[in-house]
C-alpha cells in the first residue's frame, strides 16, 4: 500500500494535484493545516480495495461480507469530485478553511460510522452461522489472548470440527509457538546476564532466585551479583542482603568504565547476574542503560522480565522499547498476582521471545520455576463468571470485533511479518 503526499498553498490545489497524480477516484486518508499550506495524505483507488490482503495484513483474515464493506467504502469515501464540489461552495460562499477541513472530517467519521455497522452486521450474522467458531473466539479472548492471535488460530483450525476438538487443535497450536528455554538452560550454559524490565516487575527478586539455584548447581565462588540500581532508595541493599545469604559479594557499578574493569576481573565466573534500574518503557533513560550494557566490551545477554498483571499493549510497549538492543530471552513475573495467563503469553509468541522461567511469589529460590509450554497453556483456559464487569454480551462481543476489524492493520504494526506454524 502506497500512501502520498500532497502539500500546496491552498486545498484546491492541493486537490488538483491529487487528481493529476491518483486520479478522480482517490481516498482522501487525511488532511491538516502544516506550515508550508494544507497537506494531504491520499491513497489510489486500486490501492484502498487491495488493502484487505496486502502483505501488512497477511494475519489478519478476511473480515465477513467483505464484497459489502468495499462497496460501503467506495460509496462514502469523500473522492476528489466530493471535495472539488466542497470548494466550489467554499468559493462561492466565502466559507474558512477550517470549515472545509471540519466538512472532510465530517465525511471520514460518516464512514467508519457505516464501516463499524457493516462489520457489526457480519460478526452478528457470522455468530449464527457458525457458532462454534464464535464460541471459540469468546474463550480464547475471555483467556486474555488478543484478536489478532486468535483470529489467525481459527485460520489454522480444520473445517468441520465441534468446539472440543477445536479448543484441543488450538491449545496444540499455542503449545507449537510458544517458544520455551529447556530446563535450567540459562544456569547450565552459564555467560553475562542483565535482567532489564520496567519498575517494580520483580528484578531483584528474580535475579536472587537465579542466583540461588546458580549456587547450589555450580557454588558460591562460580557465581557474581552486580548491581547499576543506584537509583531506588535501598534497592542495592536489598540484593546485598540475598547475597550475603547465598555467599556471594555484590558489587556496584558506577559507569561504563567500572562495568569493563569489574567484568574483566570476575571473566572466570560461570556465571553473572547484573540488576539493573526499573524505569518506564518510555523513559528516555532507557536507551542510555542499553548502552551502558552494550558499549563495555563484554558480551552481555539481555533478560525481558514481563509482569503478567499488565495489559497486552503495556507489555508489547515494553518489550519494543528494549527489543531493539536484542533480546535473550523472557521471564514472567506475578504470576500469582494476575487473573490470567493468556495476555503475557500472547506477547510472548506474537513477539517471537523465549521463555525461560515463571514467578509466582518472593520466596527464594522455590517462586521460580522453568517454563513449560503444555503446563502453561493447559492452566489458562477457564470460563469468565457470567456476572463478571468483563463479560461481553453478544451484541457488545459484535462491536467489539467490528471495531478491532477496522483498526487491525495498526495494531499488527510492528509484529505483522511474524510467521506463526
Amino acid at each position: 500500500m502506497k500512501m502520498r503526499r500532497f502539500i500546496a498553498k491552498t486545498s484546491h490545489e492541493a486537490l488538483r494535484n491529487v487528481k493529476e497524480e491518483l486520479g478522480a477516484d482517490a481516498v482522501i486518508l487525511s488532511n491538516k493545516q502544516v506550515d508550508e499550506g494544507i497537506e494531504i495524505v491520499a491513497l489510489a483507488s486500486n490501492e484502498m480495495s487491495s488493502l484487505v490482503n496486502s502483505p501488512e495484513s497477511k494475519f489478519i483474515p478476511t473480515p465477513p461480507l467483505v464484497e459489502k464493506k468495499e462497496e460501503a467504502i467506495s460509496v462514502t469515501n469523500p473522492n476528489i469530485e466530493v471535495l472539488e464540489a466542497i470548494q466550489q461552495v467554499k468559493k462561492e460562499s466565502s466559507i474558512s478553511e477550517a470549515l472545509a477541513l471540519n466538512i472532510i472530517n465530517e465525511i471520514q467519521a460518516m464512514r467508519h460510522t457505516l464501516e463499524d455497522q457493516l462489520n457489526s452486521v457480519a460478526w452478528g450474522s457470522l455468530s449464527q452461522s457458525k457458532p462454534e467458531t464464535m464460541k471459540l473466539m469468546r474463550t480464547l479472548l475471555d483467556a486474555g489472548f488478543s484478536p489478532l492471535l486468535s483470529r489467525h488460530l481459527l485460520e489454522k483450525l480444520t473445517k468441520g470440527g465441534n468446539y472440543e476438538e477445536s479448543l484441543k487443535q488450538t491449545v496444540a497450536l499455542l503449545t507449537l509457538n510458544l517458544r520455551t528455554a529447556t530446563s535450567d538452560q540459562l544456569i547450565e550454559n552459564g555467560g553475562v546476564y542483565a535482567l532489564i524490565g520496567p519498575t517494580g516487575v520483580g528484578k531483584t527478586t528474580t535475579i536472587a532466585k537465579l542466583a540461588a539455584r546458580a549456587v547450589i548447581r555450580h557454588g558460591a565462588d562460580k557465581v557474581a551479583l552486580l548491581t547499576t540500581d543506584s537509583y531506588r532508595i535501598g534497592g542495592h541493599e536489598q540484593l546485598r542482603i540475598y547475597g550475603k545469604l547465598l555467599g556471594i559479594p555484590v558489587r556496584s557499578i558506577k559507569d561504563i568504565d567500572d562495568l569493563q574493569l569489574t567484568l574483566l576481573e570476575l571473566r572466570s565466573k560461570h556465571i553473572v547476574l547484573i540488576d539493573t534500574v526499573g524505569m518506564s518503557q518510555r523513559d528516555q533513560m532507557v536507551s542510555e542503560q542499553m548502552a551502558l550494557l552494550r558499549d563495555c566490551g563484554t558480551e552481555i545477554k539481555h533478560l525481558l522480565l514481563l509482569n503478567a498483571t499488565s495489559n497486552g499493549g503495556t507489555l508489547d510497549e515494553v518489550i519494543s522499547a528494549y527489543q531493539y538492543n536484542g533480546i535473550e530471552g523472557c521471564i514472567i513475573t506475578k504470576v500469582d498476582e494476575a487473573v490470567g495467563l493468556g495476555t503475557a503469553l500472547d506477547v510472548v509468541i506474537r513477539r517471537k521471545l523465549v521463555l525461560h522461567y515463571v514467578t509466582n511469589g518472593q520466596k527464594v529460590p522455590e517462586d521460580l520455576h522453568a517454563a513449560n509450554s503444555r503446563y502453561l497453556l493447559h492452566k489458562i483456559f477457564r470460563p469468565i463468571a457470567e456476572n463478571s464487569p468483563f463479560s461481553l454480551q453478544d451484541p457488545e462481543f459484535a462491536l467489539v470485533m467490528a471495531s478491532y476489524d477496522r483498526s487491525s492493520a495498526q495494531k499488527s504494526k510492528g509484529y505483522a511479518e511474524a510467521s506463526y506454524e
